[in-house]
């Protein structure tokens, strides 16, 4: 394999379109956390989280090689491109170097051990999600925790608090991945058997309904919020064969919404800068998926 296909076959393991929500997701966990934004802090914190996401990612392929290759064998792994003993070492590896780096960075900033042992905890999480969400009823919580600890280490390595601000976003953040997990794993069904999941995204909604109140950027992400979850439930409720992938791959864009929300409402210093920049992770990460599938 040339050095330019092992490329393009790591981009695809990694979901790497997808990243722009983890970056929002650093971002709004800073901003609740009251500790103020900082690009650099912002820019570290969110290199360590993407490692840790697209180790993550390559994870999860290797564990689900033999589902995948029964229902999804243009994988790379059941397609031959790549080895599961290959992605097992790269994925452990990049979630590794995620920890390190965000240890080091809260240690060299004087952050503490916060930072380190959320990372930590995130690491496990990604692993125990990889390894045990086929057939895991509780899979679509764990999916949530995961990026709810994403929150939690960014507010620490920026020397913030988790206080109510983190706990109520981190709240609404895992109800909307709830929602999101539970239809994405029904991703290779012809029809949708559990529309009612979309019921746990409601709970942002009500959380953030003083959003509009913080200003017009509140308004403009409560609003763009809502019409992506709408268009999200027209695709399921469509007849095309595909509206269940092009569905989770909006809601997955619209992640990078509700921390424009959160940011908008928290009301932190630059909030509204901040929430325009999160706001621009949507159409960035549906770009990319045009590129690199995002599931």
């Amino acid at each position: 394999m040339t050095t330019s296909s092992r490329a393009r076959v790591y981009l695809r393991l990694g979901r790497v379109s997808n990243l722009p929500t983890v970056w929002t997701n650093v971002l709004c966990g800073m901003a609740l956390s009251g500790a103020g934004l900082r690009a650099s802090s912002a820019a570290l914190v969110g290199l360590a989280a993407s490692l840790m996401y697209v180790g993550g990612m390559f994870l999860n392929d290797a564990f689900d090689r033999e589902i995948d290759a029964r229902e999804r064998p243009e994988r790379p792994i059941p397609s031959g491109l790549v080895s599961a003993r290959e992605v097992f070492a790269v994925g452990y590896g990049l979630l590794g170097a995620g920890v390190l780096s965000v240890a080091a960075y809260a240690h060299v900033a004087g952050r503490g051990p916060g930072a380190a042992l959320a990372g930590t905890l995130l690491a496990g999480a990604i692993v125990l999600y990889d390894a045990w969400h086929k057939g895991n009823p509780l899979s679509p919580a764990l999916m949530g925790l995961c990026r709810v600890l994403v929150y939690a280490m960014a507010a620490l390595a920026a020397g913030g608090q988790l206080g109510i601000a983190v706990l109520g976003g981190g709240v609404s953040l895992l109800f909307y991945l709830i929602g999101l997990t539970a239809i994405a794993k029904q991703e290779n069904l012809i029809s949708v058997r559990s529309l009612w999941a979309l019921g746990f995204m409601a709970v942002p909604f009500l959380y953030a309904i003083g959003a509009p109140l913080a200003g017009m950027m509140g308004t403009i992400a409560y609003g763009a919020l809502a019409g992506c979850v709408i268009h999200a439930v027209r695709l399921l409720r469509g007849t095309r064969r595909d509206r269940i992938p092009r569905a989770v791959v909006t809601l997955i864009a619209g992640i990078s919404l509700l921390d424009a929300v959160l940011i908008a409402r928290s009301g932190a210093p630059g909030a509204s800068g901040a929430a325009a920049l999160a706001m621009l992770g949507f159409p960035l990460t549906l770009a990319m998926q045009r590129v690199v599938r995002g599931t």
